[in-house]
């Protein structure tokens, strides 16, 4: 798989199928979260969909078992290739949303967001660091028999060597140099594969560049660098 992920964070269905059509052959899929979402629908899935890129719903369902079971039941027709539920739901709602999916869908739990550090989970009284609770969820996730987790590239090698056959999402990886903008635990592309990630997503570096595309060619780069390095 193509681990490059394009996040298409934006309410614009035009622009989102513009860069989805950029990307197209370059890119392993699309991310598609809430703001585009609530703006564009199933219709705006379907319509990014006829770019037979794979789309990965970032929709982060966290709700009483049986209410997530039924959102993620009335999208399955939909067979995204991923789709996130929240690890902190529980070892009940995670089992649901996995019985409830396609199974050509990796359901994936969210554990900490890479908006996060350590401050603002002891706000919410959360104890311990953002990888003591990404290591207590990784067990939770695994426990449930969903796909695989949600974590920031600081934490992926621990949960890696935790769950050695597990899925790894990485959001808020950033190429070297990038702006961080909202993020608080960034890590490069290439470090984030080295340390076991299966997805990275990267969304600003390449939908704000003039040429998405080369923005693209730019990071897969540096990824063969880093696997040819390690050989």
């Amino acid at each position: 798989m193509n681990p490059i992920f394009v996040a298409l964070d934006t309410p614009d269905i035009h622009r989102a199928v513009a860069i989805a059509r950029d990307v197209r052959g370059l890119a392993g899929g699309v991310k598609l979260g809430l703001e585009f979402f609530c703006a564009n629908g199933e219709e705006g899935v379907l319509r990014i969909a006829e770019g037979e890129l794979p789309v990965f719903l970032d929709l982060k369902f966290h709700d009483i078992p049986n209410t997530v079971a039924k959102a993620v039941a009335a999208l399955a027709h939909l067979e995204p290739a991923i789709l996130t539920v929240h690890a902190a739901g529980g070892r009940e709602m995670l089992a649901a949303a996995k019985a409830a999916a396609s199974p050509k869908t990796k359901v994936v739990g969210v554990t900490v967001l890479t908006s996060l550090d350590a401050a603002d989970l002891a706000a919410a009284g959360i104890s311990g660091s953002p990888a003591d609770q990404v290591k207590r969820l990784t067990d939770l996730a695994q426990q449930s028999g969903i796909d695989g987790i949600v974590c920031s590239g600081e934490e992926v090698a621990a949960a890696k060597k935790q769950w050695p056959d597990g899925f790894f999402v990485v959001p808020g990886v950033r190429p070297e140099g990038a702006d961080v903008g909202d993020q608080k635990r960034v890590v490069t592309p290439a470090q984030a594969l080295s340390d076991g990630a299966s997805v990275l997503v990267i969304g600003r570096p390449i939908t704000g560049a003039p040429n998405p595309a080369q923005a693209i060619r730019d990071i897969a780069g540096t990824l063969n660098s880093s696997e040819e390095a390690r050989v």
